[in-house]
């Protein structure tokens, strides 16, 4: 049978797959069995569920339980694009024909996402492979959610627990959960004016017969006045009360003691939202007393730790209020947060994503409340990188909110607390929860008290200081996170582009970046959130490819927290399917260390703030000054082409790699003789070939790294050279703005152009502008890009990293991204090397390292612009290695398509 004709008939029957017989829910039970619940919600319908009495896989469930589905054209029937159920519009598939053709993987803004539950677990996981995947067992719970949901499953969970759906459940959950309850607008003026009325000589509060000012009620009544006044002389003059009165709030049992953090939070805060400065407040530097008075340890050290409850406490915070407000006032100071204290809030959510208010230590009991829960998640939404949390924390925030809009105050409550729904709306509205917010508003609005102020329930008369301030912010559509006096300016840039760059992108209109990340950060392509793998179907780690990737991340900054899980992947040696860690790519410690994989590793510490000499459990840099060669090697070891090149770097772009890891580590000396190598492979022209020893060809790819090494080396000779490189760079580009490589009219090639260009952006601004806008045109629907403009149309990994990273024209050479503020990720178990189909776009390509390992492990997969497939070419430059180590690589550049790294 040939080829074509089973393309053909798969295509006439892989598409479209009937349910069995459907097995009723109460047919399995809480050990037996597995239960799926699809959620119509968007398309008018309800929850529904099915079970399967006798598992197998996630994909069998839904058949088995009455569902039905339709595959993509190009991924086949493992990747879900329709699910329809017969007591649901007679079985309608959806979404339907009109909505989405499923001829190509859907976009993330609308697919069905796929998420599970083990027995005992009532949250859900998002599954980063396919239902063929998922190997069922008893008491498995499914969930099938259609909509705009996060490519790697940080957001859009299902509005339902896994208990409301598993064997037992005595309601079916409601599919979109809005509150009902009507919008309304909470009367600022009112509440100022009541606030106003409260203060002691217009500056301060008193509470009802003390002497002696409330300096924490104080200063919460000058953030609401911000909120609703913005600069007035009231606010001035009770932010000048404060302001003489630091000690007194600050130091409440003397100068000489530890000061209480959250009172110096609230002041460093007040003086950020008034525009003043935060280190300089009644002669105070509020912001170094935070950073100087976080707890080393707490009482389990065995020492004493006064004030401190653990790790990371800010001293006498006491609550998480405190830690809180500590950790924002540091971020709106532009001071990255001691990680432990950040750490430490996490460590405060409890498992159902609420948040407790108290600072707990692990093992206790943990309870959260919506207040808390909705300070936290706007702080840690402000410090970035820890979507899960804030994604479980506003799940917590849903599932607890009532049907009019209100909060409970605490765990068992029937009353709706003020001071509650204010909070979690403030959160609820910063993370684009409009409706829930909106709800929670309108709440408000019908409890504001005939004064102006709030109580603290919904059934009090009496207005209550403490109520009032959080519910005007609320009211005000603002949040201490976003607070200010000063009138805003309109964003100079579009959302899309990288913010907090080493340096500023490249000119021009330019692919969207944020597409571009969320598809390599999809979990159908970053495996476990951690590593890319070397073809589809392979469990084998490309370890390369992974860290182009993490280049990437780190020049747009729009993931953080996916660049730190490929950073610990490698630092903390995890495993891939085949339990290969990165020393298996280095080489390391073994007579085939390679200099260009170890430089790259090396570079990638060094551009996120990771110690080269300590990462990955070894010296980097000590390992790269044995790796330069002091002659050339004779046969039969190739390891050596030239003095000053590296071991087994065949390549111009691994000598790169690897003269700017040593450079970087501040290793000069040690990296002088393979800067004068790499110098003396230029040609006249002003190019670089792409093979060590030079073939005298002239490579786009190979000038450019060479162009960002020798300027980052810096001296007259390298300037000249840098020079020389960026005029030929310039010649070669075509009428459409790419540039020649491998490939063809090359994505590869245009981004590294951009970057080498972008050295002296000053003279290369039209060229620059003209290749970014060849990299737009070659971006996809789903964010990937082209190999080439004239080559296999489809989104390739290996060419969408280098297009990411090189649109912003950040060099490799300045390439910084600080990991500050993100949570550490877990080294993720190895996946099994018989693991199912992956998802995959079309085109994505597998491909090897790009530089020789310790095995000589090549992994299978389909070449983007070829079709071929790597493990027959790796079969083939096998059989080559009796004609010699340069054979071969010709072989190898050849069939990589010249991305190899």
């Amino acid at each position: 049978m040939s080829a074509l004709f089973i393309l053909l008939a798969a295509c006439v029957t892989f598409l479209t797959t009937a349910s069995a017989a459907a097995e009723g829910v109460g047919d399995c039970t809480s050990s037996k069995g597995a239960v799926v619940a699809v959620d119509f919600g968007a398309f008018g319908g309800e929850v529904e569920r099915g079970c399967d009495t006798t598992p197998t896989t996630g994909y069998d469930l839904l058949h088995d339980a009455g569902f039905t589905t339709t595959g993509t054209e190009h991924d086949g029937p493992a990747f879900i694009c329709r699910i329809g159920y017969g007591a649901f519009h007679s079985g309608t598939q959806y979404p339907t024909p009109d909505n989405e053709s499923c001829v190509l993987t859907p976009q993330a803004t609308a697919y069905w996402s796929y998420w599970t539950a083990s027995p005992g677990q009532d949250e859900w996981t998002y599954s980063q492979y396919g239902a063929m995947d998922r190997k069922l067992k008893d008491g498995d719970v499914d969930a099938w959610v259609y909509g705009g949901t996060d490519v790697g499953g940080t957001t859009g969970r299902p509005t339902f627990t896994p208990d409301d759906v598993r064997a037992g459940a005595t309601h079916t959950p409601d599919p979109g959960g809005t509150p009902t309850g009507a919008p309304g607008t909470v009367d600022l003026s009112a509440a100022a004016a009541w606030l106003k009325s409260r203060l002691t000589d217009g500056e301060r509060i008193v509470d009802d017969g003390a002497t002696t000012p409330n300096y924490s009620l104080t200063a919460d009544t000058a953030y609401a006045l911000a909120a609703v006044d913005g600069k007035s002389a009231t606010l001035d003059k009770v932010t000048d009360f404060l302001a003489a009165h630091v000690g007194d709030f600050g130091y409440p049992t003397g100068a000489d003691q530890a000061p209480d953090a959250t009172a110096v939070a609230r002041l460093a805060l007040l003086a950020e939202v008034t525009e003043r400065d935060p280190r300089a407040l009644g002669g105070r530097d509020l912001i170094d007393v935070l950073t100087k008075n976080v707890c080393a340890a707490g009482p389990e050290s065995g020492d004493a730790h006064p004030g401190c409850t653990a790790k990371g406490d800010f001293r006498s915070a006491s609550y998480t209020e405190g830690q809180a407000l500590s950790v924002l006032a540091l971020l709106r100071a532009g001071v990255a947060p001691p990680a432990p204290t950040v750490d430490r809030l996490m460590q405060l959510q409890c498992e159902d994503g609420g948040i407790t208010s108290i600072l707990i230590r692990a093992g206790e009991y943990c309870d959260g409340d919506p207040a808390t829960t909705g300070l936290v998640a706007l702080v840690l939404h402000k410090a970035g990188g820890h979507d899960d949390a804030v994604t479980h924390a506003r799940t917590y925030l849903s599932k607890t909110q009532r049907a009019d809009g209100a909060f409970p105050g605490y765990t068992g409550s029937s009353s709706g607390s003020v001071t509650a729904t204010a909070y979690a709306a403030q959160a609820l509205r910063a993370l684009g929860d409009t409706k829930r917010a909106d709800a929670a508003v309108g709440w408000l609005s019908r409890h504001q008290l005939k004064g102006g102020g709030f109580g603290f329930e919904e059934t009090d008369t009496d207005p209550a200081l403490y109520a009032t301030p959080p519910a005007v912010l609320a009211g005000a559509g603002t949040s201490l996170v976003t607070l200010t006096t000063k009138k805003s300016v309109p964003p100079s840039e579009p959302p899309t582009r990288p913010t907090g760059s080493p340096s500023a992108p490249a000119p021009g209109v330019g692919p969207d970046l944020k597409k571009g990340v969320a598809y390599l950060t999809k979990a159908a392509n970053l495996k476990q959130g951690q590593y890319y793998t070397a073809g589809t179907g392979s469990a084998r780690a490309d370890f390369g490819l992974t860290i182009d990737g993490a280049y990437a991340l780190a020049a747009t900054g729009l993931n953080n927290a996916r660049l730190r899980g490929i950073v610990d992947f490698l630092d903390h040696r995890g495993k891939d399917g085949e339990g290969r860690t990165v020393d298996d790519w280095t080489g390391i410690g073994t007579p085939y260390a390679a200099g260009g994989s170890l430089g790259k590793t090396a570079l990638l510490a060094e551009a996120v703030g990771r110690d080269p000499r300590h990462f990955a459990g070894h010296d980097l840099i000590a390992a790269l000054a044995k790796a330069v060669c002091a002659k050339p090697s004779t046969v039969p070891d190739r390891s050596c082409a030239a003095e000053g090149a590296y071991r087994y770097a065949p390549s111009v772009f691994a000598q790169s790699l690897a003269v700017m890891a040593q450079l970087r580590a501040g290793e000069q000396a040690a990296a002088k003789q393979s800067i004068i190598y790499l110098e003396s492979l230029q040609q006249p022209s002003g190019a670089w070939p792409s093979l060590i020893p030079s073939t005298m060809d002239s490579d786009v790819d190979s000038t450019a790294i060479a162009a960002m090494t020798l300027d980052l080396a810096g001296g007259a000779q390298a300037d000249k050279a840098v020079d020389k490189a960026l005029t030929w760079i310039a010649s070669r580009q075509l009428a459409d703005g790419g540039f020649p490589g491998a490939a063809g009219d090359s994505v590869n090639s245009a981004a590294l152009a951009v970057q080498a260009l972008s050295l002296d952006a000053g003279k290369y601004t039209s060229k620059i502008t003209k290749a970014r806008r060849f990299l737009a045109s070659q971006q996809n629907t789903d964010g990937g890009f082209n190999v080439a403009k004239g080559g296999q149309r489809g989104s390739d990994l290996r060419a969408s990293t280098q297009a990411v990273g090189g649109a912003t024209g950040i060099s490799f050479g300045k390439l910084e991204r600080s990991l500050t503020g993100t949570s550490p990720q877990p080294t993720p178990t190895p996946l099994p090397s018989s693991s199912g189909p992956d998802i995959v776009t079309t085109g994505e390509s597998g491909g090897g390292d790009g530089g020789t390992t310790a095995n000589g492990g090549g992994g299978g997969g389909v070449l983007a612009s070829t079709g071929a497939q790597v493990g027959a070419l790796a079969a083939i430059a096998a059989l080559l290695v009796l004609a010699g180590w340069r054979t071969v690589i010709v072989a190898r550049r050849r069939t990589d398509t010249g991305s190899g790294r």
